[in-house]
């Protein structure tokens, strides 16, 4: 009966879930692996149907948006059907709930999707949209906007609670419609809408958000304006002053000469006719706001609902730990070493150079998690495949200095410290946190030795740094066999970076 209920719960966590979002600018399905804290993705796919680019000056959706849009619905639902998503969930925004014709078109979709559809309000969608951040960032503080085709949401993210949430008519379409072309109109209108929020001085100094595919275009372009090393558009973080400077210089390009702009031929064309509202519209935002920094999100309105199916328990938990915990189950020998290692290196950060604040201990953690994970790689290019593997990764949770820090100690674990890596992302960390990856690299190749990455660790082969200065490893009677020449050389080699002395000693009533 055990394994009975043990699997049944098993294969509950691995049901498909469908999320289809009917935006003003694209409807997109997403179907994620199961409704968990750190989900992967089976299917993502967008078709822009432009349902909102009339709404200003018309009042309905456009005629053969709607049509593209059904067409589009009755393809999702077979793909979602195909793969097995036994839920699913349907979500619209702005340009349904504003036209005319909106309750008719849902009610149109709604036959063809087999389900009831979620009109959102404009507050709903501020929130949906702030879960989403929540969900991919770790300890969120800070406002968030999220531009859309028909509206831009914004919300305060709190102490993990929401508050305000305004919905302002700054979609990158409806700016199109309502100026027609004409940028300095798109400017005034902007600035009349963000005075009627009198509580966005409160995001003065802290983070801004920036959610929707408008924003993440102008994240890739500055990642490929700039060289930028680590091409991952989730938690892309820039000073506010620098994102201004790249907003007006994105619309200069536009305007004059866009063609000179690297990346900007790469964006379909429907992306490129909106960046340079998204780029005004960042502009202005960041002027009015006077945020410290802009930081990119991935995650929106389809994240945030998913999140919102979460238990309270699971939502709790830490997104980036969630995501290693998952790595390790599917690709590591033992996932249970990996939380042991957690512990046993817990005690080499006790000297006062190497004290550890919360989140270099969270992230000491994830790279123990991480540890064997490239085990089935070929030996001459493991190191560098799991490095690449580490920083683009579908974590969430982290920046980009603590992805490029996470991929460095699996450098380090796998090619031991005299090796460099030749990869950019080292540009993102100073000298402290590269040194902080050797040791983690260096204590996870002393700890391989001896525990073949099974568990036992600590029990077994305990390590300690003593009142002596010495770094000792202890060995259980059973374990004795186990000391040799390169284990003492990985030890060896471990005491040099902490400033220590290598001693393994057997303890004949250490079980």
């Amino acid at each position: 009966m055990g394994k009975k209920n043990g699997h049944k719960k098993k294969s509950a966590r691995k049901k498909p879930v469908a999320i289809i979002d009917i935006g003003s600018n694209s409807v997109r399905l997403v179907v994620f692996d199961g409704a968990r804290r750190s989900p992967d993705t089976l299917f993502n796919e967008k078709i822009s149907c432009g349902l909102g680019r009339e709404i200003a000056s018309t009042g309905r959706l456009a005629d053969s948006a709607v049509e593209r849009a059904l067409e589009a619905l009755t393809r999702f639902r077979a793909i979602a059907d195909r793969i097995g998503a036994k839920k699913i969930h349907v979500i619209a925004t702005a340009a349904a709930r504003e036209a005319d014709n909106g309750p008719d078109f849902i009610t149109w979709a709604e036959g063809i999707c087999g389900t009831k559809i979620k009109v959102l309000s404009g507050r709903g969608e501020a929130e949906m949209a702030a879960n989403g951040v929540i969900a991919g960032m770790h300890d969120a503080e800070g406002l968030a906007g999220d531009m859309g085709g028909g509206s831009l949401e914004l919300i305060d993210i709190a102490d993990a609670q929401l508050v305000g949430g305004k919905t302002l008519p700054l979609g990158s379409l409806r700016l199109m419609d309502i100026t027609k072309g004409n940028m300095q109109k798109a400017g005034e209108f902007i600035d009349e809408q963000l005075e009627t929020v009198d509580w966005l001085h409160k995001g003065k100094g802290r983070p801004f958000y920036a959610v929707g595919g408008t924003w993440r275009a102008m994240a890739r372009l500055y990642m490929r304006q700039y060289d930028y090393p680590l091409h991952v558009m989730h938690n892309f973080a820039i000073d506010a002053d620098e994102a201004h400077r790249f907003a007006d210089f994105v619309i200069y390009k536009i305007l004059k000469s866009p063609e000179t702009l690297l990346g900007f031929d790469e964006l379909s064309k429907v992306r490129q006719s909106t960046l340079p509202y998204g780029a005004l519209l960042m502009e202005r935002v960041i002027r009015k706001i006077e945020p410290s920094t802009v930081i990119t999100s991935a995650f929106g309105v389809r994240e945030g609902l998913l999140f919102s199916l979460l238990s309270e328990k699971e939502r709790n938990r830490d997104p980036l730990i969630a995501s290693c915990e998952d790595l390790a189950k599917m690709r590591a020998r033992s996932p249970k070493h990996g939380r042991e290692l957690c512990e046993w290196t817990d005690k080499l950060f006790v000297d006062e150079e190497l004290l550890e604040n919360d989140e270099e201990r969270r992230l000491r953690h994830a790279a123990c998690l991480l540890s064997d994970i490239g085990w089935r790689a070929h030996p001459d290019y493991r190191s560098t495949q799991t490095l690449n593997f580490v920083a683009y990764a579908s974590f969430s949770g982290v920046d980009h200095p603590g992805r490029a820090f996470l991929a460095l100690t699996q450098f380090f674990r796998h090619a031991g410290i005299k090796e460099e890596p030749d990869a950019k992302i080292v540009d993102l960390v100073d000298e402290r946190t590269i040194q902080r990856a050797r040791i983690i690299g260096a204590a996870i190749r002393v700890a391989a030795m001896v525990s073949a990455a099974l568990p036992g660790l600590n029990e077994h082969t305990p390590v300690v740094l003593d009142d002596e200065e010495r770094l000792v490893l202890t060995l259980s009677m059973e374990n004795a066999v186990l000391e040799g020449e390169r284990l003492q050389k990985r030890l060896g080699v471990l005491a040099k970076l902490l400033d220590r002395k290598a001693v393994v000693r057997v303890d004949h009533e250490l079980l």
